[in-house]
């Protein structure tokens, strides 16, 4: 499993205001959610059109995209 996650330390609105905030609502359903949990290829696949946007690549070195990747612990609970 996967966590996408909004990275709040990148500055840039090029990518949201571009199609990703259109893309991120389709995945967290329109909800105001901060981060979602997803099977690995459906987390690989929606990077991969995450990408292809516009401004996906305008942040900083310590933030250079507005969506983080990070793996999911195997003894974390997740909401289902």
């Amino acid at each position: 499993m996967k966590r996408l996650a909004i990275d709040f330390e990148h500055r840039s609105r090029v990518w949201w205001e571009a199609g990703g905030q259109e893309l991120w609502d389709g995945i967290t359903d329109g909800f105001d959610e901060f981060s979602v949990v997803l099977d690995d290829s459906l987390a690989e696949s929606w990077l991969s059109g995450a990408e292809a946007i516009e401004g996906w690549n305008d942040g900083h070195e310590s933030a250079p995209h507005p969506i983080r990747l990070s793996d999911v612990a195997d003894d974390e609970e997740v909401p289902r």
